[in-house]
């Protein structure tokens, strides 16, 4: 069941997303009423600067910028057919992926959505509040293997946490999370 957006964004800004980042994460989500079928875009901001956003013309604007690879007929056939890293990047989607993807990140547990193939899933996953410091010091093992879009999330969260501790972080683990 879809939600209102209002209470989507209240979950997700005041229920889960981490206490350091609170009124410094923004998710933003729209459509469009004069747009032929209420076409629409999503973003998440920091700071009010737009992170990523997404939107239903830009899947098809930036269909040339897909890579030539197994996924490529599939992306160009089907709308919205992979929420990786690749179409998170392109701003392949739009609100009704976002709202897909809170739906899966809010129906199952933190492991599972820190490990969903869905890009935007683990995004809500790992700026929720459940993922606490031991989690993150272990997701900064494996960071390295991890798209483009989840590292830059993953340093967002890891600047907030350590900003939010004003350096009383105790000394193991800031000095796993800097390595």
């Amino acid at each position: 069941m879809i939600r209102s957006w209002t209470k989507i964004r209240k979950k997700l800004e005041e229920e889960y997303l981490a206490y350091s980042l609170r009124g410094r994460i923004r998710y933003f989500c729209t459509s469009y009423s004069k747009c032929p079928d209420h076409e629409g875009r999503a973003a998440i901001l920091l700071d009010g600067k737009q992170i990523i956003s997404g939107s239903y013309w830009e899947q098809w604007s930036n269909a040339h910028l897909l890579p030539d690879d197994e996924t490529r007929e599939k992306r160009l056939r089907t709308e919205f057919a992979f929420m990786d890293d690749t179409a998170v990047k392109l701003g392949m989607f739009d609100q009704r992926q976002f709202y897909s993807a809170f739906c899966e990140f809010d129906g199952q547990s933190i492991e599972e959505s820190l490990a969903s193939k869905n890009c935007l899933v683990r995004v809500f996953a790992l700026l929720d509040r459940r993922v606490g410091r031991r989690r993150l010091i272990k997701l900064k093992e494996t960071i390295g293997t991890e798209g483009e879009i989840f590292r830059i999330f993953f340093e967002i969260r890891e600047k907030a946490e350590q900003d939010k501790h004003n350096g009383k972080v105790d000394e193991y683990a800031l000095s796993v999370l800097r390595v």
